[in-house]
This record gives C-alpha cells, sequence and structure tokens, in this order.
C-alpha cells in the first residue's frame, strides 16, 4: 500500500505554482503591460533595481515550474526544487526588503498606499512561501526520496 502525501501536500502544490504564475504575471505587466501598476516608486535608481531581477526570478519560477510538476508527478526531484525555490525564494525576498527598508518605499513615497501594500505583499509572499517551501521539503524529505 502506498504511504499517504505529507499533511498539507495539496496546499504546497499550490503555493508553488501560484508563485509560479504571480512571478511570469509580474513580468509580463511590469514589460509589456504598465510597469506603473507595480512600481512602488518612480526614481531611476528604483526601475536599474528591479530590472536587475528577471534573471535571478526566472530561476524561481524554473524551481517553482520545475517543483509543481515533481511535486505533481510525486517525484523525487520535488525534495530538490522545493529546497532550490524555497531559498531563492527568501534570498530575493530578503534583498527586496532590505532595498525597500533603505528607500523608504514602506514610507508611501508617491502617497499611493496600494503600491505599498502591493509591495508589502509580494515581500510577505516571497518570504513566507519561502520558508513554507524550504520547511516543508526539509521536514518530509524521506517521504520525498521514498519516491525514487
Amino acid at each position: 500500500m502506498p504511504e499517504a502525501e505529507p499533511r498539507h501536500y495539496r496546499l504546497t502544490l499550490g503555493l508553488v505554482l501560484a508563485a509560479f504564475v504571480a512571478m511570469v504575471a509580474y513580468w509580463v505587466i511590469w514589460f509589456f503591460v504598465d510597469r506603473s501598476w507595480l512600481a512602488s516608486m518612480d526614481t531611476q535608481a528604483y526601475y536599474v533595481f528591479e530590472n536587475a531581477f528577471p534573471a535571478a526570478d526566472g530561476w524561481l519560477a524554473v524551481a517553482c515550474a520545475a517543483g509543481a510538476w515533481a511535486m505533481w508527478k510525486r517525484r523525487a526531484s520535488a525534495l530538490f526544487w522545493l529546497l532550490a525555490g524555497g531559498s531563492a525564494s527568501v534570498y530575493l525576498g530578503l534583498m527586496d526588503v532590505l532595498f525597500d527598508l533603505e528607500n523608504g518605499v514602506y514610507a508611501a513615497p508617491k502617497g499611493d498606499w496600494g503600491a505599498v501594500g502591493t509591495e508589502v505583499a509580494i515581500n510577505l509572499y516571497a518570504l513566507g512561501v519561502g520558508a513554507w517551501a524550504l520547511a516543508f521539503g526539509w521536514r518530509n524529505r524521506t517521504w520525498f526520496l521514498a519516491r525514487s
């Protein structure tokens, strides 16, 4: 009889898949639609900072997509992708939070609390889902490794 999937398995799969979709949507809006929907500042330094993220976010998107696929297929490789994606998400989230703190982003520089709310939501999701993926993957590593 197959071993039951870990508690919160489907929630984790959904969070990882949602992170992938959100990253793709973010960069489509940023580059092809209207970046002012997402921008919490309108300074040159802010745009330079944001434009430095696509490669790293691309890696995170690959990790999320591969992790979601491996989880869906119940493959042992899901453990690797959860740990790789989780650590990338925490790292990028911390970089973003530090920039925001050092540059007054949380103080609504444009008087736009909606932009601040978007920024806070992005930060919390990156840090929260990253930490969740790391903890979930590690806590359930024997289950994942038994899939090989």
